[in-house]
């Protein structure tokens, strides 16, 4: 692959200029800003910290996507989100279910096969299926939160309704082609990304207060 290459696959962008799309560049500022903000809660807590860093890096890797809108740009807005994904992973299955480090590497590690397995399932779905790659993560949340319902009560409702936002977000993702006309060459990108700040400041939340109520902090 080229790594200049230039992509356009955002309703927004129009012409190959570094502001060709202003909403979905300045929006990135929300991952930083939720980043920021979470950054001193999360003190003590090293998983907790090192998902505030991924965050904030979401932010640049995408922000730099859509100024510059080229492969190398491209990889370096997937990669952060595939490794706050990871990390949360790791986190969740040592410290809410209580497994072991070696389990919850085993764990992350089993995210690709899956993800490899289910994307083309996903591609089939209407709507959604542009957002194919994205959509074993809302099904992971939620099957982390049946498994800590009764253990865990506040964390699982915690991450029930991180499922449901991301399930949102990812809503106004794959809508940005269909309703391109329809907001005036706009899009609704722009929209994925502040609800997806939201979403993974929430996460972080969650985590951080599983881990205040009797999590084993600081692992």
């Amino acid at each position: 692959m080229e790594l200049s290459r230039q992509i356009d696959a955002y309703c927004e962008r129009l012409g190959s200029g570094l502001w060709a799309e202003p909403l979905n560049a300045v929006t990135n500022l929300a991952f930083v800003l939720v980043a920021a903000l979470l950054w001193h809660r999360a003190r003590g807590v090293p998983l907790a910290r090192a998902l505030c860093v991924t965050l904030a890096a979401i932010g640049v890797g995408s922000g730099l996507f859509h100024t510059f809108a080229t492969a190398w740009a491209g990889a370096a807005d997937t990669l952060p989100i595939l490794v706050f994904i990871l990390i949360y992973i790791f986190a969740a299955t040592r410290d809410m279910l209580g497994q072991r480090p070696l389990v919850a590497g085993l764990a992350v590690l089993a995210f690709f096969p899956l993800a490899a397995l289910t994307t083309p399932l996903f591609a089939r779905l209407p709507l959604y299926g542009v957002s194919a790659g994205y959509m074993i993560v809302p099904v992971l949340i939620a099957g982390y939160a049946l498994a800590l319902a009764r253990r865990a009560p506040a964390t699982a409702r915690g991450l029930a309704i991180g499922a449901g936002l991301l399930l949102l977000s990812l809503s106004f993702r794959s809508l940005d082609a269909p309703l391109c006309a329809a907001t005036v060459g706009i899009g609704t990108h722009f929209l994925w990304h502040l609800l997806n700040a939201v979403l993974l400041g929430w996460m972080i939340v969650t985590y951080l207060r599983h881990m205040l109520a009797g999590g084993a902090r600081g692992r």
